[in-house]
């Protein structure tokens, strides 16, 4: 199966958005009438959430449900993004992405060509931009202190650097859009390696993970380009404790084909630990740690599972189930998320139009702890705090 079919496996990109500006340009908000709009109650202290995107063609909007003690989900808020989506999969990790630091809200909007902006209150979220990502289709968006940068799959693919104001709202960083190893690269994700300095993109169709260092004016160098152990090479993660890349690899959908590796991350140049374990499940795409960084967790989104992974100290990783099989997810797990601290691991399953909510073990197993139902089959990106 070639990498657009496994795009579409992995509900990756469907049509493309005409192109954009050079230069990002503000938007005003659109609304959506035909979402509910709500706000919660002021808490005490920062709301603990759960985020996805609607990625709505009509316009897209930050559907926000309240995230209880027993792991459970408050009833979604939808909040206008002020740019459309595509309606379809995107085949991206991190369309959403938030700053729990300064406690804002960032989201792509891949029809309009846009990131919104959003500020975190106690009663929801506050639109505050919606800038242009300064190229065609974003997907993946990554953050580290003042830096943003955000991959566009679209036309001739690049990434695009922004810096972050004290409000939250966005600067175009000039002379920072860098185009990646081809012009169509079916790309999946943009992250920091921040210890380093250095931007990482993976790219499915040409089977290569691609590292950028960041200059001193913040600008991406010349592009590092190395081979992944696996085929189609889609989610990672990046653990700054121990320096280690972890990557999901669908190998083009093949059934029970897929894989994850580890890397040692040195000079900007991924060094495999453990190359291509197999999760012996169908399409793995998305990629989380848990909050202790002692586990990984790969959603199969052909086989409706999660496999985990025990994340060993010098990096290696041992599959903990021998059939694949840690958890069994709603149709169409699309991405996982998680946080620090937090024992409860979230899958949107895209497909079943739900979020599926797991305890995580201190032995590493998922224990199921039911359903958020109500998602739409267009959502995309997920974040908890």
């Amino acid at each position: 199966m070639n990498t657009r079919a496994v795009a579409q496996t992995c509900l990756a990109i469907l049509s493309l958005a005409a192109c954009s500006t050079d230069r990002p340009t503000e938007i005003a908000p659109s609304e959506l009438p035909q979402l509910t709009f709500g706000r919660f109650p002021a808490p005490r202290r920062a709301p603990r959430f759960v985020a996805t995107a609607t990625n709505a063609v009509a316009g897209n909007a930050i559907l926000f449900m309240a995230r209880n003690s027993d792991g459970s989900l408050g009833e979604p808020r939808a909040f206008p993004t002020g740019g459309t989506g595509s309606g379809g999969g995107l085949g991206n990790q991190s369309g959403i992405a938030l700053d729990a630091y300064a406690m804002h809200l960032y989201a792509v909007n891949a029809g309009s060509n846009t990131i919104s902006v959003f500020s975190v209150e106690s009663s929801g979220l506050v639109l505050q931009q919606t800038i242009s990502s300064g190229g065609t289709q974003p997907i993946s968006l990554a953050i580290s202190d003042e830096l943003l940068y955000v991959l566009n799959d679209g036309g001739v693919a690049n990434i695009s650097g922004f810096r972050i104001r004290r409000n939250g709202t966005l600067g175009a960083i000039e002379n920072s859009t860098r185009p990646l190893t081809i012009a169509v690269p079916d790309a999946a994700q943009i992250g920091f390696n921040r210890s380093e300095r250095r931007l990482i993109v993976t790219e499915k169709a040409t089977n290569n993970i691609v590292t950028f260092r960041l200059d001193r004016e913040d600008r991406p160098e010349a592009s590092i380009v190395t081979a992944s152990s696996g085929a189609t090479p889609f989610g990672f993660y990046v653990s700054e404790r121990r320096g280690n890349l972890i990557v999901s690899e669908a190998f083009g959908g093949a059934a029970d084909a897929s894989a994850v590796s580890s890397y040692e991350l040195r000079r900007g140049i991924p060094r495999a630990i453990t190359a291509s374990a197999p999760t012996t499940e169908s399409a793995a795409c998305w990629i989380a740690l848990s909050g202790d960084e002692k586990f990984v967790y790969t959603s199969n989104t052909a086989s409706n599972t999660i496999s985990g992974f025990a994340l060993d100290r010098d990096g290696s990783l041992e599959l903990l189930n021998a059939d694949g099989v840690t958890a069994t997810t709603g149709a169409g797990p699309i991405d996982l998320a998680t946080r620090d601290g937090l024992d409860f691991l979230y899958s949107l399953d895209r497909v079943g139009g739900q979020i599926s909510i797991f305890y995580i073990t201190n032995t590493g197993s998922l224990r199921p702890l039911g359903v958020a139902g109500g998602m739409p089959t267009s959502a995309n990106g997920l974040v908890v705090f």
